[in-house]
């Protein structure tokens, strides 16, 4: 895939998936605009893609924040000129409890990071988008496998997951007149930092613990490329990509 001068936005990119991704689009050419909340780990990942040929700036962003937001998007639009994808990865999985027991606090700091987040950098990217010339773009949420199956005490993370389907819907029919593409990939157990705890055992439907299958985080970037290389016309509205023996299709 070639993507001459192609530009992108990753959120989350100071670790795990985000970072991932972030260098699996350094290395096919984009300038990516590496936002994330610690300035140190963007760094970082800024400087693991020095050797490749696309251009990175690191933007330290809290995505709930609208102001964090506006100014992510100005800078990336005052170096790179334009925005051709939107990676909308930040996401937080919060504190797993049972249901009853999930304070406020918890239920808020989720649906801010995971849901309103997610949907202040689509509106900032859609923005950007429709304005520019030559004018579209892509946007590309991601979902999760808990955009279809619940793991146990997970309600905030859940929910949001739920409706980062339906953001996903809309944005995709309202791109329409304005070249705007946008898709979902829901994501089973790619192996980063975040999924270490599965060599231990993670909560089953059943009640028990159990370790779980996962797979090398770098299928997830080829499916992220994938989507962001189809051509203006084409979009994979929603694309699974798991862990091939984890327990998602027989959950519960």
């Amino acid at each position: 895939m070639s993507a001459d001068y192609k530009v992108a936005i990753i959120t989350g990119a100071g670790s795990g998936i985000g970072r991932a991704v972030a260098l699996g689009l350094l290395g096919e050419g984009y300038s990516v605009a590496l936002a994330g909340r610690r300035q140190d780990a963007l760094e970082e990942t800024a400087a693991r893609g020095k050797a490749l040929p696309g251009r990175s700036l690191a933007v330290p962003t809290d995505v709930s924040d609208p102001a964090s937001v506006n100014r992510l998007f100005a800078e990336t639009r005052s170096a790179f000129g334009r925005l051709d994808l939107l990676f909308n990865n930040a996401g937080t999985f919060g504190r797993g409890l049972p249901f009853d027991e999930i304070p406020y606090e918890d239920w808020k700091r989720v649906v801010e990071v995971n849901l309103t987040g997610m949907f202040l950098c689509a509106q900032a990217a859609f923005r950007m988008m429709r304005t520019q010339q030559p004018q579209g773009g892509r946007i590309i949420n991601n979902g999760s496998i808990s955009a279809h199956a619940p793991r146990p005490n997970s309600a905030p993370y859940t929910s949001t997951k739920h409706a980062v389907t339906g953001l996903t819907k809309s944005i995709s029919l309202d791109g329409r007149l304005h070249g705007i593409a946008c898709g979902q990939i829901d994501i089973g157990n790619a192996s980063t930092d975040m999924t270490e705890k599965m060599k231990s055992g993670v909560p089953q439907a059943n009640g028990t613990l159990a370790i779980e299958p996962t797979m090398d985080v770098r299928n997830v970037v080829q499916a992220v490329l994938f989507m962001a290389g189809l051509p203006p016309e084409a979009n994979a509205q929603f694309l699974t990509v798991m862990a091939t023996n984890m327990p998602f299709v027989g959950r519960g």
